[in-house]
């Protein structure tokens, strides 16, 4: 009986040569898991020793080469420079006669939408704006890390099909965000992922200090449920003292901190206001035992003691 055998990438029509400008951590990845879809890099620009090792690495026998060349070599060029850079880079390049009429032109910032490429729309190339939401290493674990990937894409409309075609190659899943969209998108995903990282080395540090000998192997079973319970469940995760309402142990948190880590009080009040008014909408902070809490809060100091302010009912954690 014959077997069916998987046609080999490279034979496939329209592979693309593929350019890098600025070998960052995401640049390198991307043009590694085109290379697996069967497309060719041919040029890569990096100005830093690291920058220059991260291609050497991830796109072995890729030459580097400046900007220039790299747009004069790629059918396909990766934009894949700081947000604040991007703006300045596009226009040079357009204004030096780099882009060519028909060049497919990537760029993977979270903030900007298409129309950053605008200078290059208008010497002829096709912009896209392709971000991966996903935290980048620099190593060639990230082009694992790519199956499965969302992308925020934006493109103009008779671009949209060949934007989603590059990122199913690379293995990930389109998500389209409207141009006016695109900061709002870039803001929650850094509220998620960036202070999440801020977070976390925090309580990592606190523990050390309270004596854990290993902060990462206690927080990682409890981060790791966490996060499923709130990707799953959304508000209705919330747990601990101030979901419940627990004054008094918010109040010991917040004079701990300040004996030990003062840099910390103010994000712990910041998420804790935060934490008490989405456990308040949802209804799982009982009214009744908010006032002490937010007043907590709202000063970081201890809640009065009377039998007229009610505590915690000593719920479940």
């Amino acid at each position: 009986m014959s077997t069916f055998q998987q046609p080999d990438p490279r034979d496939r029509p329209a592979r693309l040569t593929v350019g890098v400008v600025g070998a960052g951590r995401v640049g390198p990845a991307l043009a590694a898991s085109l290379r697996l879809a069967g497309h060719r890099p041919v040029a890569v620009s990096a100005v830093s020793d690291a920058s220059v090792r991260r291609a050497a690495q991830l796109l072995p026998d890729v030459p580097v080469v400046s900007p220039a060349q790299v747009m004069e070599r790629a059918e396909l060029v990766l934009l894949t420079v700081p947000d604040d850079a991007l703006p300045g880079l596009v226009e040079g390049l357009a204004e030096t006669g780099a882009v060519r009429p028909g060049q497919l032109l990537v760029h993977t910032s979270g903030r900007y939408g298409a129309k950053v490429l605008d200078p290059a729309l208008r010497a002829g190339a096709l912009p896209l704006a392709l971000h991966p939401a996903m935290t980048f290493t620099g190593t060639a674990v990230d082009v694992q890390r790519l199956a499965g990937c969302s992308f925020g894409v934006t493109a103009r409309p008779e671009l949209r099909l060949a934007a989603e075609a590059l990122v199913i190659e690379m293995g990930g899943e389109p998500e389209w965000i409207d141009e006016e969209s695109r900061p709002l998108y870039h803001a929650a995903l850094a509220l998620g992922a960036n202070h999440l990282v801020t977070l976390v080395a925090e309580s990592m540090e606190l523990l050390r200090t309270a004596g854990v000998e290993a902060p990462a192997r206690m927080l990682g079973p409890l981060l790791g449920a966490a996060l499923d319970n709130a990707l799953r469940s959304g508000d209705a995760a919330l747990t601990g003292p101030v979901a419940r309402g627990d004054a008094g142990t918010v109040a010991a948190h917040v004079a701990e901190l300040r004996k030990h880590s003062p840099q910390s009080v103010a994000g712990y009040l910041a998420m804790a206001r935060a934490t008490a008014d989405r456990a308040l909408a949802h209804g799982l902070l009982k009214p009744e035992l908010a006032e002490d809490l937010l007043g907590v809060l709202a000063e970081g100091t201890s809640p009065p003691a009377s039998p007229e302010n009610p505590k915690s009912d000593g719920g479940e954690r």
